[in-house]
């Protein structure tokens, strides 16, 4: 391959056919589905959707020279945006049909996955289908009192129903990564939050995984001002640690933290 990928834009380009294949088939894509990729590369991913013949495809491309070259390769079968995914605020072009890949940059998935979480409400979608990391990906999935399980677990779940697809081998990109990938799937829910802010369980989860290893009753004091109220409503033990408590009591801390605001 001549392209030279660009290490600042964490670059690592998918070239494995199967791998790409297994990728394509984690989604039934109809005619009536708009597919959303983020990050195309060189479009190897992209030629593959193509394949499946979905309603309209949007790519979404930062780098100016793959920009050129996905647009002179893919011609009118697709629209493109040479924009930072992080900036992009088109929101209209997403519907309940549709379905959003990426092979995402390792320096800013955790940032993406995030702005698909705080603008749930904006961004109307059927699945992300993204890929993390191993190391990260262990990290959105993990559970309540493992040793991954922290913030990014608690916000990922409150939205989505996540699952594990498959581990991907550093072989199957170009240049070669030193870690392996993960692919998941995440399904929106539908839910009747605890809280009306998302910044509200975000501020919750930042105070409290701040000193993950220390018990939480100097933190719940910090923000509840030693109210026994909540502690005693929603029966809280204040010598655990942030780990031990489940994604549903953080959303319970972030509805009662607003209660008392107001």
């Amino acid at each position: 391959m001549n392209l030279k990928p660009k290490k600042k834009l964490g670059q690592n380009f998918l070239i494995d056919n199967n791998v790409i294949q297994k990728i394509i088939k984690c989604a039934e894509i109809s005619y009536q589905n708009e597919i959303f990729e983020i990050g195309a590369g060189t479009g190897n991913l992209t030629k593959a959707i193509i394949e499946k013949n979905p309603k309209q495809i949007f790519l979404i491309e930062k780098d100016k020279k793959l920009y050129e070259i996905l647009k002179n390769k893919f011609d009118n079968k697709i629209q493109i945006f040479n924009e930072d995914i992080l900036k992009f605020s088109k929101n209209n072009l997403f519907s309940s049909n549709t379905i959003i890949f990426g092979n995402l940059p390792y320096n800013i998935s955790s940032q993406i996955l995030t702005k698909f979480i705080f603008n749930f409400e904006n961004f109307k979608f059927k699945m992300l289908i993204f890929m993390f990391q191993k190391e990260l990906a262990e990290r959105i999935i993990a559970k309540v009192n493992s040793s991954n399980y922290g913030r990014l677990s608690i916000l990922s779940t409150w939205k989505f129903n996540i699952n594990k697809v498959f581990d991907i081998s550093p072989n199957s990109f170009f240049p070669k990564p030193k870690v392996k990938s993960t692919l998941l799937i995440f399904t929106p829910k539908k839910i009747s939050s605890k809280f009306n802010n998302p910044k509200s369980l975000e501020k919750i989860t930042k105070i409290f995984f701040n000193q993950r290893r220390k018990k939480i009753k100097k933190q719940f004091n910090y923000i509840f001002s030693d109210n026994p109220e909540v502690k005693n409503k929603l029966n809280i033990d204040l010598n655990l640690r942030p780990q031990n408590l489940s994604p549903e009591t953080y959303f319970n801390l972030a509805g009662e933290m607003e209660r008392l605001a107001d």
